[in-house]
């Protein structure tokens, strides 16, 4: 059970104490029935809501898909960086947002926003397999014996990575597909073979490629379906 006005400032544009004031001008109804005080608590999962009028969609969750670009950090708040929330639209705002999962500050790409912990579990434990793809451009030619390399599981200094595909695409070029997330996995694996990593682009998260009308920088809310696509481990 939670506050009305709680409520209403997480599913809404507005602020608590905004709804205040729309509560004492009678246009808050729970139910059918009009709320009179701020602090009437209900399920939430479980009201209608109208504000005004107007029915109140009831979200228990949100999913947002961001094309993330290059100057953002993959966190939730950071004293001197840019955080990938600050491009989330204000009206999601009063939610408990966060990154499922990381991108380095100079790394682009798709990349999932919630307030699903349970989903952000699922897609981010390595025990689940859920594949992720980037594009990659090297400081050096791709080789085959990276391609091999690769395949056959790259040892770092915190352990040896599972089997990666790596599919060469122009000589400086290629697509990298991991079911892992270890810190700066990607750069550290081509590191081992003596490659700088210049650009790196997730495109893919489990069978979900980024949406092409997502322009760099933008947000937009996730489809059932794409949610569907981004849990799928083939």
């Amino acid at each position: 059970m939670e506050r009305i006005d709680k409520i209403i400032s997480k599913q809404t544009y507005y602020t608590r104490k905004e709804t205040k004031k729309l509560i004492s001008q009678g246009m808050v109804y729970v139910n059918g029935e009009q709320v009179k005080k701020t602090e009437n608590k209900y399920d939430e999962n479980n009201i209608s809501l109208k504000i005004n009028g107007k029915e109140i969609e009831i979200r228990k969750h949100i999913y947002l898909l961001l094309n993330k670009p290059k100057g953002y950090v993959s966190s939730t708040e950071d004293k001197s960086q840019k955080t990938v929330l600050d491009l989330v639209p204000e009206e999601y705002k009063n939610r408990n947002l966060f990154p499922a999962g990381r991108l380095d500050k100079d790394t682009t790409g798709l990349m999932l926003i919630t307030d699903d912990g349970e989903f952000a579990h699922n897609i981010l434990s390595p025990r689940k397999h859920v594949k992720k793809e980037y594009e990659v451009t090297l400081d050096i030619p791709v080789t085959l014996d990276i391609v091999e390399g690769f395949k056959q599981g790259v040892k770092l200094n915190d352990g040896e990575c599972k089997s990666a595909e790596l599919e060469i695409t122009g000589k400086y070029t290629a697509k990298v597909t991991i079911t892992e997330g270890r810190y700066h996995q990607i750069k550290r694996m081509f590191g081992c073979y003596g490659a700088k990593v210049i650009e790196l682009n997730r495109i893919c998260m489990g069978n979900l490629y980024l949406p092409k009308e997502l322009k760099l920088g933008e947000i937009k809310e996730a489809t059932e379906m794409e949610l569907q696509k981004i849990q799928e481990r083939s």
